[in-house]
């Protein structure tokens, strides 16, 4: 796959997800704002790549601060930081990135404001780089919960476009396919940006990977008919008790999932999980606009003035989720404990 995100000389660019499948753009980002954009209007969307982004962004921003002092710097750096913050709320990988690059700034201030601009660049890239070797990680540890020849159900787009590279629910297809298990993937469409249609099934096409893509709606349909073995998503917020929150449609496919005793996985990196949010109920989830709904791109399909609520996101109480797949192991219930002891960098892998 092309990368989704990368430095361009001195300028970020990234894959404009709202082009694809019909045409691959480069987005050029030349500031901190225009980062922000291309996270607020879905230039780049998951919650990995968000990370990345997000620290690109301050990077990029830092590099345009013009302090005369470390004291200066660093407080404008903040500032951008609490912009950058601001872009979507749910995913917690933004604000990470953001207070791993602040940290680094302030754990610098006895260095010289171009040595600390050329190191947060670097941090960038070292996110970006863990990311995918995180990605690859998750998939290794996932894939042993994928038997051979197994249908997947997955729902929105956790691939390498979601993440730095290779996915974290679809790295793990990735690897079962790697392995020559001869899996089958069907994908949800996800409405109403059609993350599904258009990325996933795009990425797995490209894999060479079998996919068959359904509405939103025939998940249950397809889950009493016994034609999906299990279901794998990826995340953007995972709460201290094992609550996720992703993609809206996720917490319907996992309450089917458990109805029809299939196994529900969620992979996502370290990252991820936020200890400071005890619970699904804390985890903000933001509302987009009316327009997403009743239109497909310029073509309206809905009366005009139509009301609408647009949630880009839902929750998916822990009691739906059969495991948490991460780039150190696979954790199962009861996740509190399990997370505990991820958290304090203990291997999980064996």
């Amino acid at each position: 796959m092309i990368p989704t995100i990368e430095w361009h000389g001195q300028q970020i660019r990234m894959i404009d997800q709202r082009k694809l499948p019909s045409k691959i753009e480069w987005h050029i980002c030349k500031g901190y704002k225009d980062v922000i954009k291309a996270i607020e209007k879905m230039v780049i969307r998951g919650a990995p790549a968000i990370g990345v982004a997000a620290a690109m962004g301050m990077a990029i921003g830092a590099r345009a601060i013009h302090a005369k002092t470390t004291a200066a710097f660093i407080a404008r750096f903040k500032e951008i930081g609490e912009e950058m913050v601001h872009a979507r709320p749910t995913a917690v990988n933004l604000r990470w990135a953001v207070e791993r690059m602040r940290g680094l700034a302030e754990g610098m201030a006895d260095h010289p404001l171009d040595e600390i601009k050329a190191f947060l660049r670097q941090e960038s890239e070292k996110i970006l780089a863990e990311d995918i070797e995180n990605n690859r990680k998750m998939g290794m540890h996932g894939q042993g919960l994928i038997p051979k020849g197994a249908t997947v159900l997955t729902h929105c787009n956790a691939g390498s476009l979601a993440t730095g590279g290779y996915g974290t629910a679809l790295g793990v297809i990735r690897a079962a396919h790697e392995k020559g298990k001869k899996i089958q993937v069907i994908a949800d469409e996800t409405r109403p940006w059609l993350q599904g249609l258009r990325l996933t099934a795009f990425e797995l096409m490209e894999d060479g990977i079998p996919v068959s893509v359904i509405a939103d709606n025939a998940a249950g349909y397809l889950m009493r008919q016994k034609k999906v073995d299990l279901v794998i998503t990826g995340a953007d917020r995972i709460a201290a008790n094992g609550d996720v929150a992703n993609k809206i449609g996720t917490y319907q496919v996992a309450v089917l999932a458990k109805t029809h005793n299939i196994p529900f996985y969620v992979a996502a990196p370290l990252s991820t999980i936020d200890s400071t949010i005890k619970n699904g109920d804390m985890i903000p989830v933001e509302q987009r606009g009316p327009e997403e709904i009743y239109r497909f791109g310029k073509l309206q399909i809905g009366p005009s003035g139509v009301m609408a609520l647009n949630p880009a996101f839902d929750i998916t109480p822990a009691k739906y989720v059969s495991a948490i797949i991460t780039e150190k192991g696979v954790i199962r219930p009861p996740f509190k404990k399990g997370i505990e002891n991820l958290l304090d960098d203990r291997d999980l892998s064996g």
